[in-house]
């Protein structure tokens, strides 16, 4: 069957297509992109009149919390949010109960996400046992399982020997060790940014240096193993820094950044609103800044929802035992339009190229463009839609978002996955 997606604009990083066209699609991959030439005939025909049609996103660390911990989301729910959200492929982490640190829970992962017929779901296998930080997991049979990469999710590892064995094991493989760069002894009490705000409310904080110093020996790390190493959530002036002077000396090192830590500062936490609290924390206006001089320079190739559901009661406790982490997947692409693209600081180009290109290189993952016989994959953005946002809309299991009520601009309409439109706000 041919599909012809017509008369939308077109964004493509990979291919540095960025013009009206056309789209041709056969069966499950793209057959052909045709700018300023007639394309041919299709038995369906999808018009993409004011819209902005791209690659579908990839988001490289989704909690999926399945199995063992249901009551917060279940595979088919992360993967119905992430088609809301614009996301054709997830790498889902292995914190689950049991850790996926062996052949057979990634397998299960896998057959969960077949049955559920959302986006695709690629497993991150555990660094290390039981996400223990001490013995490495199956890292090779992890692999042979499809194991695109390896973390121990929001668990760092401390132990340097460890990490470096890891970077020197699963770079054998050609994967990359994604990590929660954060020293535990410097952040296991804090509740948010350590600073003015934080000692004016009574409130432990979480020092800039926890990032800045785990950062530093990340990088050292890779440079003596020749591993990759890519820092979730990169939150501080100085680790962005870090990361840029490494990559200038031909490390490999990447990272990633939230939408969150971009729209928020510590500021919020005055509210004492359990849903503003997220690890690593919210930074100052400072470090925003320089997150967003990584993004514009290309230090940080790669934006993630850091989808972390919770059930709501969890999150309706004291700001200090309340757990860490927010719903994204499905806010994400309109938190980035009020952060990057209203303000001027990215074009469509750049914020679509770190959703698509950027997370598909750092897994290796033949996705993230439309071009040379990509798999159909491919979100459609109406880029001026308004609307408000309603967590109890929400595909997702969790209601745990700081965004419920706020009005934004921008929103994924429909989302295709292997030719096959799953997730539509309108008839197309």
């Amino acid at each position: 069957m041919k599909t012809l997606i017509k008369n939308g604009t077109i964004i493509d990083p990979a291919s540095r297509i960025d013009s009206l066209g056309s789209i041709l699609i056969e069966n499950d991959s793209i057959s052909g992109v045709y700018l300023g030439e007639a394309p041919p005939e299709a038995d369906r025909v999808i018009d993409a009149t004011g819209m902005l049609v791209c690659p579908g996103f990839i988001d490289p660390h989704v909690a999926v919390r399945e199995p063992g911990f249901e009551e917060d989301e279940t595979i088919a729910s992360a993967t119905a949010a992430a088609l809301a959200g614009g996301f054709t492929g997830i790498a889902a982490l292995p914190d689950t109960n049991p850790v996926v640190d062996n052949r057979g829970s990634a397998e299960f992962v896998k057959r969960q996400a077949e049955r559920a017929a959302n986006c695709r779901v690629f497993p991150l296998g555990a660094v290390t046992k039981g996400h223990q930080g001490e013995e490495l997991a199956e890292i090779g049979l992890l692999v042979e399982s499809e194991a695109v990469a390896f973390t121990d999710a929001k668990n760092p590892i401390a132990n340097a020997e460890v990490m470096r064995r890891a970077l020197e094991y699963t770079g054998m493989f050609d994967r990359p060790v994604l990590h929660h760069s954060i020293v535990p002894e410097l952040s296991e009490t804090g509740v948010m940014h350590e600073g003015f705000e934080s000692t004016r409310l009574g409130l432990v904080g979480i020092p800039a240096a926890a990032s800045d110093i785990m950062t530093g020996r990340d990088i050292a790390l890779a440079e003596l193993t020749g591993g990759r190493v890519h820092i979730m959530c990169i939150s501080t002036r100085e680790a962005v820094e870090r990361v840029r002077l490494a990559q200038a000396r031909g490390v490999s090192v990447s990272a990633d950044v939230t939408p969150h830590h971009l729209l928020f500062t510590h500021e919020v936490m005055q509210s004492f609103d359990t849903l503003f609290k997220c690890n690593p924390p919210l930074r100052s206006q400072e470090h925003v800044d320089a997150l967003i001089g990584g993004l514009r320079d290309g230090t940080i190739s790669v934006i993630s929802a850091d989808h972390q559901p919770l059930a709501i009661e969890k999150k309706d406790v004291e700001l200090d035992v309340a757990p860490f982490g927010l719903c994204g997947l499905e806010t994400l692409l309109a938190i980035c339009v009020e952060t990057l693209i209203t303000p001027g600081h990215l074009t469509w180009s750049q914020l679509i190229s770190c959703l698509t290109i950027g997370p598909a290189k750092l897994l290796k993952l033949p996705h993230g463009t439309l071009g040379g016989n990509a798999p159909a994959d491919v979100t459609f953005i109406d880029p001026t839609e308004q609307w408000t946002v309603d967590a109890t809309s929400f595909r997702s299991l969790s209601r745990n978002t700081p965004f419920d009520g706020r009005s934004v601009t921008g929103r994924v309409v429909a989302t295709m996955v292997a030719g096959d439109i799953r997730f539509s706000t309108r008839e197309l």
